[in-house]
């Protein structure tokens, strides 16, 4: 059985997997998931930094944790991976940003094959942060989520420090000796599906697993991500 930690995407918190801890611990494994610095604490966004949110799931990570990164959290995943990769057993990269090396998210976004997010965003009157818009977030995120998990998920959306993601990460061959895998949703309407293939290329095929949902599994088909979640955990 695996231990798992979660960590959630732009503009979401620890609440997003919410059904999909239950489902892991019914399947016999230790799920627990972290909100990320700067997310509903009442923190300035200018003061959030990249290298913060790293240290802050390497101090929630063991030797036998694999963490997985949802969207952006793929960035702080692999920075955690970088300063400590003794402290973690691998990492799953949900529709996730595989970092390149020197390259910020923000940067990997802006090289993708389509720009997903143009005009359902807007910023805190000090550039600092930026929130999804409720208009347009259900279309985008959670087009095949219930109801329900729809409302919750927009009463949750919270303001996305910008400076962790505009911050370029280094990466080194500590990083490259941790094992990883890749779960694509082919429904994504925010990273493109081709673009997470194109991320994923650089993992052996058998690391690389597909869901037929959008950019959010974890309220889409929680049960089947709790199921590919095990699955993955028997390649590390």
């Amino acid at each position: 059985m695996a231990e798992v930690l979660l960590i959630h995407g732009s503009c979401h918190g620890a609440w997003c997997w919410r059904d999909v801890i239950p489902a892991l611990k019914a399947r016999g494994h230790s799920a627990r998931a972290m909100t990320l610095p700067g997310h509903s604490d009442g923190r300035d966004p200018a003061s959030v930094t990249l290298a913060e949110t790293a240290e802050a799931i390497t101090a929630a990570s063991t030797p036998n944790t694999l963490v997985l990164g949802h969207s952006w959290g793929g960035f702080p995943i692999s920075a955690a991976a970088e300063a400590a990769p003794e402290n973690l057993r691998g990492l799953i990269y949900l529709c996730a940003y595989i970092p390149v090396s020197g390259s910020s998210l923000i940067d990997m976004r802006k090289a993708g094959p389509r720009q997903t997010l143009f005009g359902a965003t807007a910023k805190n009157p000090a550039g600092t942060g930026y929130r999804f818009l409720s208009d347009t977030a259900p279309h985008l995120f959670y087009h095949d989520c219930p109801a329900e998990a729809v409302r919750f998920a927009l009463q949750n959306l919270c303001l996305q420090p910008i400076q962790p993601q505009d911050t370029p990460v280094q990466l080194t061959e500590r990083f490259k000796s941790v094992p990883k895998t890749y779960i694509r949703c082919s429904g994504d309407r925010v990273i493109p599906p081709e673009y997470q293939a194109q991320m994923a290329a650089q993992l052996p095929p058998q690391r690389v697993y597909d869901m037929q949902t959008s950019h959010s599994p974890f309220f889409a088909d929680p049960e089947g991500l709790a199921d590919l979640i095990g699955q993955t955990a028997k390649d590390f």
